[in-house]
C-alpha cells in the first residue's frame, strides 16, 4: 500500500495531464510538417486568398517601390529563425516557417506586383484548424517593417 501512495503522489489522478505530459517530449523529436500545398504561388496575377482567417492572413500594401519593399522583406525573412526560403525570383518568395516547439510548418508567400505598385503577402499553416494568431502576426510584423 505504501507503493501505491508514493505513486499517487507522484502521479496524481489526471490522466490527460500525463499523456500529455509523456507524448509532449516524444513529439518535439519529430518536426509536424504536413504536405506542401500544390497551389501555392500566384493565379492570374495575385496570391490566392485565404479559406479561413483561423489559420491564413493575407494582405496587400501599396507600395511606392514594390521592388526595393519586396528586396527589403526578403532579406527580413531570409534573416528570420526558423524559416527557410524554398523557391525566390525577382518579385516572388515562397518561405517555410516552423514554429519552435512542434515544428509545425507554416507557407509564407511575398509577391511584389510592380505593375500595381503592390506588395501581397500570405501565411498559411499546413496543418489544423487554428494557428493561434501566428500568420496574422508574421504578416504584421512584414507590414511593420515596411513602415520604418
Amino acid at each position: 500500500m505504501a507503493l501505491d501512495a508514493q505513486l499517487e503522489r507522484s502521479f496524481p489522478k489526471r490522466p490527460v495531464t500525463h499523456i500529455v505530459g509523456l507524448l509532449a517530449p516524444i513529439l518535439m523529436l519529430f518536426h509536424i510538417v504536413g504536405p506542401m500545398p500544390s497551389d501555392l504561388g500566384l493565379s492570374n496575377g495575385v496570391l490566392r486568398p485565404c479559406e479561413t482567417s483561423a489559420h491564413c492572413a493575407r494582405q496587400t500594401w501599396e507600395s511606392s517601390n514594390p521592388s526595393e519593399d519586396f528586396h527589403r522583406l526578403s532579406s527580413m525573412v531570409e534573416g528570420t529563425p526558423r524559416t527557410v526560403v524554398v523557391n525566390q525570383d525577382e518579385n516572388y518568395l515562397h518561405a517555410e516557417a516552423s514554429s519552435e516547439i512542434f515544428g509545425f510548418v507554416d507557407d509564407l508567400e511575398l509577391f511584389a506586383d510592380v505593375d500595381k505598385g503592390q506588395i501581397q503577402a500570405r501565411s498559411e499553416s499546413r496543418l489544423g484548424d487554428s494557428d493561434l494568431g501566428v500568420n496574422a502576426a508574421r504578416i504584421a510584423e512584414l507590414r511593420s517593417a515596411l513602415e520604418r
